[in-house]
């Protein structure tokens, strides 16, 4: 199932780079309105006539932008957070866990839904919005993961070295967690990527003429009983992208900690020698 995601993702790439322009155009109405599949448009044309392939395709570049921008500025926030609430003084560390800890206590959506009310409809509160509501898991992963390994032989035979903070964190803690990190990731992408749709679907995300699925969902809702493989075609793209994130997020997973641990102290380092059991 790893495999089959990571196929699956690299395929939807292509598809959202190649086909929003490759044969028509995901915004002019090019034929009759709700025509079914055919040798000229493969998946039918919506209500007003434009192609459903590269509306699909172009819906996927907005999903893949909008989730990959949040990840990222997810991972910067939160590995920034989550190492300052172990290393920095207690006066910067304890008040950043605090904010972490109120954080969890909005839902995540009527969070994103109130940002995005009081600044604006569009891609950019979107984004910011999701970006706000999503970085508190990954510092409390962080701050999870970088406590545990603090106290590590390699961390404090390099702190009596006379290694700095900063060094001590770049060269020795950061490199133990970019693995788990990227599992948690693929997974929290695909939540990213659902929240986007869910926002679009309501109204409030992307607007129109720019498709995304969210949307395609909604409009193709009002006349599924007519035409109801208008609503079959963005959620089933929409339901394979999610699957597929998490099955690669469970295959990174799996390769992080292959015995099923589920701890990161509890498995050796990459160097460490693997202890021998106990005499019976």
């Amino acid at each position: 199932m790893f495999w089959l995601g990571v196929g699956y993702l690299v395929l939807l790439v292509v598809f959202a780079l190649v086909m929003p322009w490759a044969r028509h155009s995901y915004l002019a109405a090019e034929a009759k309105p709700n025509l079914p599949p055919n040798a000229d448009f493969w998946l039918g044309t919506d209500e007003q006539g434009r192609d459903i392939v590269a509306r699909l395709a172009f819906g996927a570049r907005i999903s893949l932008i909008v989730g990959l921008t949040v990840q990222a500025i997810s991972l910067l926030v939160g590995i920034a957070v989550g190492v300052l609430g172990v290393f920095a003084p207690k006066w910067i560390g304890v008040p950043l866990l605090r904010l972490t800890d109120g954080m969890f206590a909005f839902p995540d959506i009527l969070l994103a839904i109130l940002i995005i009310g009081v600044w604006n409809l569009g891609l950019v509160p979107v984004i910011v919005a999701l970006a706000i509501t999503s970085w508190p898991g990954m510092a409390r992963l962080v701050f999870t993961a970088v406590t545990s390994l603090k106290d590590r032989e390699f961390v404090i035979a390099s702190r009596a070295m006379g290694a700095s903070t900063f060094k001590l964190v770049l060269r020795h803690v950061l490199p133990h967690l970019w693995g788990l990190v990227l599992a948690v990731s693929m997974v929290d992408l695909a939540a990213t990527i659902l929240a986007e749709s869910a926002l679009s679907f309501l109204g409030i995300g992307v607007q129109p003429p720019t498709p995304s699925w969210g949307s395609m969902i909604n409009y193709a809702r009002s006349n599924m009983n007519s035409y109801p493989l208008q609503l079959l075609w963005p959620c089933l793209i929409l339901s394979m992208t999610i699957f597929s994130l998490n099955f690669v997020g469970d295959g990174l997973r799996a390769m992080i900690d292959p015995k099923g641990v589920g701890r990161i102290d509890d498995a050796p380092l990459p160097g460490e020698a693997t202890p021998e059991p106990a005499p019976p």
